[in-house]
């Protein structure tokens, strides 16, 4: 939540930005869709250093990283610099200490209930949005210089104590068993090895997943389509330019900030209902899921002044429920397939996927505003975006390998 809150204020400190430089808005979202990439691009490389070495080390380092990154922003004055400081250190920053490395470990320590738990790593993700609010107070009460250098001590200080004193990578580290898996005296098993030998799906659970040999299988290349649809179009054009939308149509820089919050928070909420998936199935909370999300992007074609106050309001909670209820089984569906002792760099390809589609984005998305006046045909794209995702998750079929654990 506090990683990703520092790139989510993006979208705050983004119209502030090209007020302040008289910059057009593709140019300056540019400095997101570079941060995306470099995120996506470092994560390969992330996955592979947390399956080698010590998680608390990677970790501290990426949050140092990050924090002196969002300082420098500080500093900015030109759109190299911009994208140099939050583009590229805050990237790379934000990829060590981020979603990559933090799934890794924890798949070490939940199998059975593995859809409950991205569950609530993808509710901290999405509280991350609610941050706005207070990006916004920052902005209005110091400028937005002054706030950049408080929000990276603020990560600094907060984030490196936990993960010195709360990450290990696995529950042997402790003591204990995966939850889900049953206590036996052989404690020398990783949970990938316990679940492979309890598995009746001999043929697939039952190989060591590498990168390698993952890309060889159409699923994973279909979970890369979905990475990239979903969380490089969906989620990055929502994020970098939800409260842009509703500035245009007249609300103010705080009512924004308000719903985009409530966005956040029916993002977190739809994260753990997402963890249903674990009783039904994946499929069977990813395709309705994509459907409540089209019906939140369609609500937008709607709003066009301020004469109906409870129309955004009800965007960002079917937008919200529907993108947080399709992440959950979307990543519990990577983890069924591929964990192991790569899973890490697996993971990280996932990652790329999103970022390459979140390169594209959130920079194509201003452009097209830039040379048309509005997000119209953004809108499409995004409709588009989730019913791509609903035919390529059918296409992946977790339900035909019966790869969801404890779920017949």
């Amino acid at each position: 939540m506090l990683g990703y809150a520092i790139r989510n204020s993006f979208s705050v400190f983004y119209p502030v930005i090209v007020e302040e430089f008289n910059w057009g808005r593709g140019d300056t979202a540019l400095m997101f869709s570079i941060a995306i990439l470099v995120y996506g691009l470092a994560a390969p490389i992330v996955g592979s250093l947390v399956d080698k070495f010590e998680p608390r080390l990677v970790l501290t380092v990426g949050a140092c990283i990050m924090g002196t990154g969002i300082a420098l922003c500080s500093q900015a004055t030109t759109q190299w610099q911009f994208y140099l400081f939050y583009g590229v250190i805050v990237a790379i920053g934000l990829s060590v200490t981020g979603w990559t490395p933090i799934t890794a470990i924890v798949s070490n320590w939940f199998v059975k209930k593995r859809g409950l738990v991205f569950g609530i790593l993808s509710a901290g993700f999405a509280m991350s949005l609610v941050s706005a609010c207070m990006a916004q107070f920052l902005i209005s009460s110091f400028g937005w210089r002054t706030s950049y250098i408080i929000i990276g001590i603020f990560s600094i200080v907060f984030i490196i104590p936990l993960c010195v004193f709360v990450i290990r990578r696995s529950p042997r580290e402790k003591g204990l068993q995966p939850d889900g898996m049953p206590e036996t005296p052989s404690e020398s098993h990783s949970p990938h090895e316990l679940q492979a030998r309890d598995s009746t799906q001999k043929g697939w659970a039952g190989t060591t997943w590498t990168l390698s040999r993952a890309m060889k299988t159409y699923q994973l290349w279909l979970l890369f389509l979905i990475s990239f649809c979903l969380m490089g179009f969906v989620e990055q054009i929502a994020i970098a330019h939800q409260l842009y939308f509703f500035r245009d149509v007249g609300y103010q820089p705080m009512q924004a900030a308000t719903i985009y919050g409530v966005f956040g928070v029916a993002f977190a909420v739809g994260n753990l209902c997402g963890s249903f998936s674990d009783r039904v199935g994946r499929e069977k909370v990813f395709l309705p899921s994509c459907l409540l999300g089209m019906g939140g992007v369609s609500l937008l074609f709607l709003i066009e002044d301020t004469s109906r106050p409870w129309l955004p309001f009800l965007f960002a909670l079917c937008l919200g429920l529907g993108l947080g209820a399709a992440v959950t089984p979307f990543f519990a569906t990577v983890a069924d397939l591929f964990h192991g002792e790569h899973f890490g760099s697996i993971q990280g390809f996932i990652v790329l996927g999103f970022s390459l589609g979140g390169t594209i984005s959130p920079w194509l998305a201003g452009f097209v505003h830039d040379k048309t006046g509005s997000y119209y045909l953004v809108l499409f794209v995004l409709l588009g975006a989730f019913a791509a995702c609903a035919v390529l998750m059918w296409l992946v079929a977790p339900r035909k390998l019966g790869s969801v654990p404890g779920h017949a």
